[in-house]
């Protein structure tokens, strides 16, 4: 089931700021509350009551030591908690980060989707990322184009990808499912489709689907298959995809060597259907306006043969 709350935390780091956010919520309810049923006291108990006509402001009362010592000291002490407890969310939610420790994960956004980097298996991928579940993990941030912000409402911590100044964070997820992520930063037309998933998997999950990452491609048999193979290497299509164990090596757009086994395509504009790759493929502009993918003006059978050849690329 995917999910999408910042309300249902699944990481240290983000039970650590739902923790200090609960926390503050309450004490400032409490003093809402309190300085509100004040006011109406004082504005019940010397109010002017009828045909009383003018009289005198009420008395007003100084020098009252220990009651102005009460009203610095109590506020002095609920910034000074507030700010022990912010302290301690920040090492928890951003723990440092040892020099030189090469990431485990690199995300690098784009103008409108995500790549993901496993740089210690040599795998690739798109708008998916699969991690174990309880495995903490360095990730690099980056940015390929315009500011980007990387962020999963269950994993807490959100943090912008700026071009040219990568940055990293951990991450840890307790909870095995399906979460939606997005770019919380605006960064051009199609910034609303901009989704990625985060997939949290069981250890054996997890190894299997590394080990589907790391196999190649492979020749298709069927007829159709065939003929949209030699269209994607004929086409533009190698100037900007990549497919292990072909030609096609670019790294323009999304890597296209498992493409049929993720769930979604258009960075989240559509689910991963031969019906909705084929709509992809006969025009993206209809589909995800903006995006840098152009309309080739495919035919019909143009269409079919590579939605058979792609559908193939599990």
């Amino acid at each position: 089931m995917l999910t999408s709350s910042p309300f249902n935390p699944i990481s240290p780091q983000a039970r650590a700021i739902e923790h200090l956010f609960n926390v503050t919520l309450v004490v400032m309810a409490a003093i809402f509350v309190l300085v509100l049923g004040l006011v109406l006291y004082v504005w019940f108990r010397f109010r002017r009551r009828p045909g009383e006509g003018n009289q005198e402001p009420p008395y007003q009362d100084f020098g009252r030591p220990r009651l102005e010592i009460i009203w610095t000291v109590v506020p002095t002490l609920i910034v000074i908690g507030l700010f022990i407890l912010t302290i301690q969310t920040i090492r928890v939610a951003d723990p440092w980060v040892p020099q030189d420790t090469e990431p485990d994960l690199t995300v690098i956004g784009h103008q409108w989707w995500w790549e993901i980097r496993y740089p210690k298996l040599g795998i690739v991928t798109a708008n998916e990322i699969h991690i174990p579940v309880d495995q903490k993990l360095l990730l690099r941030l980056e940015s390929a184009d315009v500011i980007h912000s990387f962020w999963v409402p269950e994993l807490g911590r959100k943090l912008d990808m700026t071009p040219g100044h990568p940055t990293q964070m951990w991450i840890q997820a307790d909870t095995a499912g399906t979460y939606r992520g997005e770019c919380s930063e605006f960064c051009g037309v199609e910034h609303a489709w901009m989704h990625f998933l985060l997939v949290v998997q069981p250890p054996a999950e997890y190894t299997a689907w590394v080990q589907r990452q790391l196999l190649a491609s492979t020749a298709p048999s069927a007829p159709d298959a065939q003929r949209g193979a030699k269209l994607f290497q004929g086409l533009t299509c190698v100037s900007c995809h990549a497919i292990n164990g072909t030609v096609a090596r670019a790294r323009v757009g999304p890597d296209l060597t498992h493409v049929a086994s993720r769930q979604m395509i258009g960075a989240g504009v559509l689910t991963n259907t031969p019906a909705h790759v084929a709509r992809w493929l006969e025009n993206p502009q209809t589909v995800k306006p903006g995006c840098y993918m152009p309309n080739l003006r495919l035919t019909t059978s143009e269409v079919q043969a590579l939605t058979a050849y792609l559908e193939t690329l599990k």
